[in-house]
């Protein structure tokens, strides 16, 4: 017992010692699968959304290159463009054109913008107060036309855009470097509108040495650069160019807002940046879930597992070890039931010669036995017609059993008037039907001799029981003729002896017994419940009786 537990001892220490291993393993490789499925998604979102801001900036590109010749001060200059614009992409706010006029041009331009049913054509500064045309000193930057035309969108164009906060300092930019430039983020439409972003790109007709205008597109920051899935594993804010310290994130209806982080909010998992309008933007990724808790998590979920593992070990050597001799013996009472076994698959090779062997011995020792012919045919055609009454009675049921009672109708044996049968309900299964009606008609064709009547009393009783629960009840059936003798009682034949004896008890896989008592002959016959009813028989009789069904 010593040795025994010292083994456990260092099997347990093993085990542990290999848990933890495994739980560090885990712990790794989980935190290093999560870090490369994060960094991938982000490297896709990421080049999906420079995908986008290159496609609008080509846009942008072909439309400003689209000017040839332009007459600045037109209110139209858009119209050509219409189609070409919505050709590309339809998610921009506003597409507008801005035009660089000179102060002796403003007022051509007002006639333009009226004629072309602006709600207010009037050259006006950028927040609707009056232009003061002394202040200018060189070229207006003067919104002349936008797309779409509607109510909200008439009343813009007329104003001057120099001195916009951020629009003004885009087009000076634009203007300088000669090619699209986009503003700082800014509302759009109007002041509590959708937060996008303006991309200018500068118009320079053939020829000319500075810009004539810019054609400008207007989009919402959500759907350009925050656009995410909701079972991603990520959420993106874009850092505001105006303030290191602020982001701006837009929620699940696609509202962007703006927000100050502080010192204790959550680092960010990566960050990543993206080009539009010469601009470079930084784009922040925050993991939603936490990979070092979910890790650590699934590292002690190996470490239990392999812990309750090395305790199930341990316990099992331990119990193996402590039962060696119970388990000799179980080995050889394996043995002798597999001996059992083999003997049993033999007595099922002989079943069906057993079969015919009673048919045949029905005839012969009926005949060979008997001292009378007409007694002997009486007897041949009742065994016979007891083995059809029992196979109609199958027939009827499909061959799924029959009810033991049945088996005790006028129709199956004599004298089924004067017999008391009591006993459960129970359906027989095909094999031991046969038998037990062979059974039966042998004891009732013999009791003939000694019935006699007292009152109204059969003297005549069939009672059977079941005796214990599932595989271990037994089936006991009695048979007593009251007021019966040796002497009285026609003695059985050979063929009766036989099944009495041998046939119906080894068909049952049970005993018999038969005697006489001071005032009655009894036959009692005792076999398991697990043969009389042979589910395994009737399942199988079921599968074959199913019917076929026809292909689809």
């Amino acid at each position: 017992m010593l040795r025994l537990g010292v083994i456990i001892i260092v099997i347990a220490l093993v085990g542990t010692v290999l848990s933890g291993l495994a739980a560090y393993r885990v712990h790794d490789q989980e935190l290093a699968i999560d870090r490369i499925a994060l960094a991938r998604a982000i490297d896709v979102h990421a080049s999906l959304v420079q995908d986008r801001l290159t496609e609008r900036e080509l846009l942008a590109r072909v439309a400003s290159g689209l000017f040839r010749a332009p007459s600045v001060i037109k209110a139209n200059m858009l119209e050509p463009l219409r189609s070409s614009i919505y050709a590309f992409k339809t998610d921009f706010v506003v597409a507008s054109w801005i035009a660089r006029l000179k102060s002796d041009e403003l007022s051509v331009a007002q006639a333009e913008l009226r004629q072309a049913g602006f709600s207010n054509p009037t050259i006006r500064n950028y927040d609707d107060t009056p232009l003061d045309k002394g202040m200018a000193s060189g070229p207006l930057d003067v919104l002349m036309d936008l797309e779409p035309r509607n109510a909200e969108t008439s009343k813009f164009p007329g104003a001057v855009l120099d001195r916009q906060p951020i629009i003004g300092p885009m087009l000076a930019r634009a203007m300088a470097e000669g090619k699209p430039v986009a503003s700082d983020p800014t509302p759009l439409l109007r002041a509590d509108g959708p937060i996008g972003i303006v991309l200018a790109a500068p118009v320079v007709p053939q020829g000319a040495t500075g810009p004539a205008g810019f054609v400008t597109f207007s989009y919402e920051i959500g759907p350009l650069l925050l656009t995410n899935d909701d079972l991603s594993l990520f959420s993106v804010a874009l850092k505001d160019p105006r303030n290191a310290s602020d982001e701006l994130v837009a929620n699940d209806q696609g509202a962007v807002t703006g927000r100050t982080r502080g010192p204790d909010d959550p680092a960010p998992s990566s960050t990543r940046t993206v080009s539009f309008g010469n601009h470079d933007w930084s784009l922040i990724y925050y993991a939603k879930s936490n990979a070092v808790r979910r890790a650590q998590q699934t590292a002690a979920i190996v470490g239990v597992i392999g812990l309750a593992l090395t305790g199930i070990i341990c316990g099992l050597f331990g119990f193996v070890a402590y039962n060696n001799l119970r388990l000799s013996r179980e080995i050889q009472v394996r043995i002798g039931f597999e001996r059992r076994l083999t003997a049993v698959i033999d007595e099922l090779n002989h079943r069906v010669k057993n079969i015919l062997a009673v048919i045949q011995s029905i005839v012969t020792r009926t005949l060979r036995h008997g001292s009378d012919i007409d007694v002997a045919r009486e007897l041949l055609i009742g065994r016979i017609h007891a083995m059809s009454n029992v196979v109609t009675l199958l027939s009827e049921s499909q061959w799924q059993g029959v009810q033991l009672r049945g088996l005790f109708e006028a129709r199956a044996i004599p004298h089924a008037e004067r017999i008391a049968v009591s006993g459960p309900d129970i359906t027989v299964s095909a094999r031991a039907a046969q038998s037990l009606s062979l059974l039966f008609f042998e004891l009732a064709s013999h009791s003939d001799e000694g019935l006699s009547l007292v009152g109204k009393h059969p003297h005549i009783t069939a009672k059977w029981e079941v005796a214990g629960d599932d595989s271990a009840a037994v089936f006991q059936f009695r048979w007593e003729e009251l007021n019966t003798s040796e002497a009285t009682r026609r003695p059985d034949s050979d063929f009766g002896l036989i099944l009495l004896d041998r046939v119906a008890p080894e068909a049952l896989g049970g005993t018999s017994k038969r005697y006489f008592t001071e005032a009655s002959y009894v036959y009692e016959l005792t076999a398991p419940m697990e043969t009389v009813i042979d589910m395994t028989e009737r399942d199988r009789t079921e599968q074959l009786s199913a019917p076929v069904k026809p292909p689809r």
